[in-house]
């Protein structure tokens, strides 16, 4: 059942997880990231994604949304340790090293790492975990 990391059936499986955990995570701070994540070892290699907590839970999705405050451009790797691994440690060591690079408010990367952090979110991150080969 394990499958890459941002493949589209890890995506489907991440959406039902979030869903699953909707009710128990109430209000994250409204947070809407555009992602740009680079060396994807499948596809062609870079993809475009988003983050947006406006509805009170996290919705990671392909694509980029409009209107969204910020930009991050990030290697695959860190971005797993972010949204698989939820290690902030990881994310802020690939930021100062360079690996993320940022355009627009920074506060709105506050608010994510903030809700990854949310005790509410924790067995959904088990589940994330558990789908991610």
């Amino acid at each position: 059942m394990p499958y890459p990391f941002l493949s589209d059936e890890w995506i489907r499986e991440a959406h039902a997880i979030y869903e699953r955990h909707g009710e128990h995570i109430g209000e994250l701070l409204p947070a809407r990231i555009n992602q740009t994540v680079t060396d994807v070892p499948f596809g062609e290699g870079q993809l475009q994604a988003h983050v947006d907590t406006t509805s009170g839970t996290l919705e990671l999705d392909l694509g980029h949304l409009d209107d969204a405050k910020v930009s991050i451009t990030i290697d695959y790797d860190t971005a797993r340790s972010l949204f698989v691994d939820q290690d902030p440690g990881a994310a802020m060591q690939a930021f100062l090293a360079g690996k993320i690079v940022v355009q627009g408010d920074m506060t709105e990367l506050l608010k994510l790492q903030a809700a990854l952090q949310m005790e509410a979110l924790q067995g959904a991150g088990e589940e994330i975990r558990a789908i991610t080969a």
